[in-house]
């Protein structure tokens, strides 16, 4: 599994616990549809400040974001 991964299925998994659809989460945290689709698709990676934004509309950390067993397991890509 690599990182642009991870973080899908962490988006997903976030909706998911919370009850909301992508295209709300987009609307909570200020990103646009297509932004998070091509996330979701695995089309593009999410960037930095996609993931802050993401945390500031869903009120957790950066640090809450990436504390689970998926990222913790990843290894390092090195391309």
């Amino acid at each position: 599994m690599n990182i642009q991964i991870a973080v899908k299925d962490r988006i997903l998994e976030l909706c998911s616990s919370r009850k909301i659809t992508v295209n709300k989460l987009g609307t909570i945290c200020g990103i646009t549809q297509s932004t998070l689709k091509n996330i979701v698709s695995g089309r593009n990676g999410a960037t930095v400040l996609t993931v802050k934004k993401i945390c500031d509309g869903l009120d957790m950390t950066i640090v809450d974001f990436f504390d689970t067993e998926e990222f913790k397991s990843l290894e390092q890509e090195i391309e």
